[in-house]
């Protein structure tokens, strides 16, 4: 057996111990949350994030994935749009740490699902009838200005799924629907997470996320500006942080 068969058996069975510690973490809090249903929105979403902090520190002990956020004084301190690369479940899992008391943008069948669902809904995502058009970007911008009222941070993931590492998917509308009626600035986020939890991969990869918080796009462009500036810094940033990461486990 060669050392690169002894380290992929060894990733399997850390992803394999790894699910099944997560599946049991995350049925035990699925029947804990349901009183924080009667509760107040902040209440649900701190069990939200107590749920999301267990499942890091699983994904540190038994895998050895860990995260480093760089860029965190480019957050503005009042309401603002933060528009994330999307890699991976672990952006989705990581954005309620990252920004507290964040609202993030979700597709609406995620809030069907029972338990996940109920809970995420209630903490105060915004869910979106992707099949829906103009109507869905309506409601979508209405419920963030109630969110931008409260002076809470919107996360949205601007190619509206996960996509690949090296992969291109164009930026989709939401996001600049939110950036032209909200007024407020958008801050581009880079991630490599897609290199250590792939897209629908059953393994986890040791190693260490980065997450690059980048400049704020200030309000007041153009939409055609706006996307192409947002695009271009996410995609070159995760385009570093990528090669940085590949470069550390190459050595």
């Amino acid at each position: 057996m060669t050392t690169h068969d002894g380290r992929a058996i060894v990733i399997f069975l850390r992803s394999l111990a790894y699910q099944l510690a997560f599946w049991c973490w995350t049925a035990l809090m699925a029947f804990a949350g349901l009183p924080f249903l009667l509760g107040t929105r902040r209440g649900m979403l701190a069990f939200g994030v107590f749920w999301a902090r267990g499942v890091f520190a699983l994904l540190r002990r038994i895998v050895g994935l860990d995260y480093d956020v760089r860029g965190r004084a480019h957050l503005p301190a009042g309401p603002c749009i933060v528009a994330m690369k999307h890699q991976s479940a672990w952006d989705t899992l990581a954005a309620t740490l990252l920004f507290p008391d964040c609202a993030v943008v979700i597709k609406r069948e995620l809030g069907w699902l029972p338990f996940y669902g109920w809970y995420v809904v209630k903490a105060g995502s915004i869910t979106v009838n992707r099949g829906a058009g103009a109507r869905a970007l309506r409601r979508m911008v209405t419920r963030a200005r109630r969110v931008a009222a409260e002076g809470r941070p919107i996360v949205i993931f601007p190619q509206g799924t996960r996509t690949a590492v090296g992969a291109k998917k164009p930026y989709l509308p939401g996001v600049a629907a939110l950036y032209q009626q909200l007024d407020l600035p958008v801050v581009p986020v880079a991630v490599n997470s897609g290199l250590f939890w792939g897209r629908r991969a059953f393994l986890r990869r040791p190693g260490m996320v980065l997450v690059e918080i980048l400049p704020a796009i200030p309000a007041g462009l153009k939409r055609p500006a706006f996307l192409a500036e947002l695009e271009r810094r996410i995609e070159s940033a995760t385009d570093r942080l990528v090669a940085e990461a590949e470069a550390a486990r190459a050595t």
